[in-house]
């Protein structure tokens, strides 16, 4: 068995972690009170997502990475809307290129901040940094952990924070981020049409 973090982050499939809780995007919006900007979504199988979104969300490693390696840049975070309630943090983003402000993915967020350290928690919460880029500089246990994939078309909210011109079809993923084996994290991250 390994024995370190990072061979956990090498080999996701080499802790044992119990199967992921079910997630609906209606779940992650139901944090919000203004849900008009939620998307029309149709779920499909992972092989039937089309490429370059299969490569893009296919895969069990964060969004915040494969993004940046499939740029060419550093992402930087936008918060669109949160809501804390003790240690209960919900939060709707979208992900930058950095030094054009391109909008490459947006994200929907659930977290329980109990099952984090305290300094990862705050850093969360500060919202100045992608929570990927967050989880990996504190050298935090997690496995990423897909449950669902969909096809999306915005609506006008989101369509105008993806900066398009108009509707137009994209892919997304729902997702469990386990820490230190405990589901901590329930994210849906829809990219914006490539």
């Amino acid at each position: 068995m390994p024995t370190s973090p990072t061979d956990l982050r090498l080999n996701p499939s080499a802790y044992a972690v119990p199967p992921a809780p079910p997630l609906t995007l209606d779940e992650l919006y139901s944090h919000f009170p203004d849900r008009s900007d939620r998307p029309l979504t149709e779920a499909l199988p992972g092989d039937k997502v089309p490429e370059p979104y299969r490569r893009l969300l296919v895969h069990s490693h964060h969004m915040t990475v494969t993004v940046e390696e499939f740029y060419g840049s550093p992402v930087d975070v936008k918060v669109l809307d949160a809501r804390l309630s003790g240690n209960d943090y919900a939060r709707k983003i979208v992900l930058t290129l950095r030094g054009t402000g391109k909008v490459v993915q947006f994200g929907i967020v659930h977290i329980d901040l109990s099952l984090l350290a305290p300094a990862v928690s705050d850093e969360i919460v500060s919202q100045k940094t992608p929570l990927g880029r967050v989880l990996i500089q504190h050298n935090v246990l997690r496995t990423v952990l897909p449950v669902g994939f969909f096809r999306a078309l915005p609506g006008a909210t989101m369509t105008d924070w993806l900066g398009l011109p108009a509707p137009a079809t994209t892919y997304g993923r729902l997702g469990v981020i386990y820490t230190d084996y405990k589901p901590a994290i329930r994210v849906a991250e829809i990219l914006t049409p490539v």
